[in-house]
């Protein structure tokens, strides 16, 4: 390898109760995409934080071509040549693509000009952007290539990708990778971190593994499987999960012919959706993202109400309750946007598990809150579901997002419910906690259990669910048994075409 783009020496960052990088040293050449692994809480964030610019290193140093580097915060970052995509979009959905774009820049030029350079750049890259759409109007694959094109637009001779294909399509996965190989064409590097393993073998030619902080590993993923990589990142074998028969019971949650009008400016209202789940089943329901999944979950936890007997849990009507009594029935559910409406991000992981578990776990007694059985609870979660955490005081906000999915999906599966539906369940997680929580969904339905398991990961709902709808427009398709389900009749359905897929089977 020629000398080094940028080079890490013996980096470590530690805060209160836990070292998050630990001597960490390795070396990102000219024109190379180099993958960054490890598992929640591994110290990815921390390290590509450190190189950005965002937080300040105790000890080590940077190299940025054989000078010291040591950014202040990211405007010097972006000067040097750094820039970043983060993994949740930093975009103003009632502002158009340049305005965003413009935002994002430290200089921005005159609003005209720079929707003339979008148009230039977005194109000459394969990812054609209309500069003076409304972002609101976007798919999560065209929000993304804002994001990119705003990066692109500084020149940067290093682009560091954070979980960079967690809500693209299939499609939009490959025209990203062919964006991504024409930057390494040229010359610039890419520092790509995500737990889709099969997708670093594709693409990246060098991986540096972590694993609780400190390096473990380098190798060419290339020359590894899927599974090997994995357990590099874990350090023991990777656990596989099994799915026994699928024996129906009695139906615990029913919908019928739901309509709900979006409360968001950019949203997907509901159109007649009707679907039902027994005991012991679990329903997969893919499309890609904003096609109403967050109205869907909305309308079955109780946030968004409808008529009483649109939703019924156990033959019970429950369309006209909010979310306190439908877990009262016994149908609890685990959103999509973790911080923010699963957790509060100020609040301690003891305060977040009484929010949802206070009367399901007798949290609270005679109005008052049982503190000893609220910590007792949120450390339970942490144990069961391997939440990397220095203890049940820390807020939720400090948390990895991976670790902070494990403990709010922990959360409602801990307190047994009867009906649990939950959107985008392994998001951000890596492979081994991934498989921990999809066994623990499919424990849950082989005790009795009815699952609805929203996802935009297609081999995801395959591997845990028994039958599969798509969700499209707002509608959603009828329920087709997943055993002998081609991924060509899924492409139909997620597409609206429910008629054809019979034929594509």
């Amino acid at each position: 390898m020629t000398e080094p783009l940028l080079s890490i020496e013996g980096l470590t960052k530690a805060y209160p109760g836990v070292i998050a990088n630990s001597d960490v040293s390795f070396s990102i050449g000219k024109g190379e995409i180099h993958a960054l692994l490890g598992e929640n809480g591994a110290g990815k964030s921390t390290l590509v934080k450190a190189v950005y610019g965002l937080l300040r290193p105790d000890s080590g140093q940077m190299l940025w071509r054989g000078q010291p580097y040591a950014p202040a915060a990211p405007t010097q970052a972006r000067q040097a040549g750094v820039a970043m995509v983060f993994q949740h979009f930093s975009l103003f959905d009632a502002l158009d693509v340049a305005e965003n774009v413009a935002l994002g820049m430290d200089r921005p030029p005159p609003i005209r000009k720079l929707a003339a350079r979008i148009r230039e750049v977005s194109t000459a890259y394969g990812l054609p952007l209309d500069p003076s759409r409304l972002v609101g109007e976007l798919s999560a694959g065209e929000r993304q290539r804002v994001e990119i094109v705003r990066c692109l637009l500084q020149d940067p001779h290093l682009l560091i990708m954070d979980e960079p294909t967690s809500v693209l399509t299939p499609q939009e996965v490959d025209i990203l990778f062919r964006t991504l190989r024409q930057l390494r064409s040229e010359g610039r590097s890419i520092l790509y971190i995500s737990h889709k393993l099969e997708e670093i073998r594709a693409l990246c030619e060098t991986a540096t593994v972590l694993r609780h902080g400190e390096v473990v590993a380098r190798c060419d993923p290339r020359e590894q499987t899927a599974r090997a990589l994995a357990e590099m990142m874990v350090g023991t074998a990777l656990h596989r999960p099994e799915r026994p028969a699928h024996k129906p019971g009695r139906v615990l949650l029913e919908v019928r012919d739901l309509n709900l009008r979006s409360p968001y400016a950019f949203g997907t209202s509901l159109k007649d959706v009707s679907l039902t789940v027994q005991a012991g089943e679990i329903l997969g329901i893919g499309g890609v993202a904003g096609n109403g999944q967050d109205e869907l979950l909305a309308g079955l936890s109780g946030e968004l109400r409808s008529r009483a007997d649109a939703v019924r849990v156990k033959g019970d009507p429950a369309g006209d309750k909010g979310p306190t009594a439908r877990r009262a029935l016994g149908l609890l559910c685990a959103p999509e946007e973790r911080l923010g409406h699963a957790a509060a991000p100020d609040m301690n992981l003891t305060e977040n598990a009484l929010l949802t578990g206070a009367w399901r776990e007798k949290l609270v007694r005679r109005g008052f809150i049982d503190a000893g059985r609220a910590r007792a609870f949120a450390e339970r979660i942490i144990r069961r579901f391997d939440v990397r955490t220095p203890g049940p005081h820390v807020a939720a906000r400090a948390l990895s997002g991976g670790n902070l999915q494990k403990f709010v999906i922990g959360r409602e599966i801990l307190q047994r419910p009867e009906v649990l539906v939950v959107n985008q369940p392994t998001w951000g997680v890596d492979a081994s906690a991934a498989a921990a929580i999809r066994q623990a969904l499919m424990d849950l339905a082989q005790n009795g259990a009815a699952v609805v398991v929203i996802s935009q990961d297609l081999d995801e709902i395959l591997e845990v669910a028994d039958t599969f709808a798509a969700l499209n427009g707002g509608r959603l398709s009828a329920a087709r048994p997943v055993k002998g389900l081609t991924m060509e009749a899924i492409g139909l359905m997620l597409g609206g075409a429910e008629g054809d897929s019979d034929a594509a089977a």
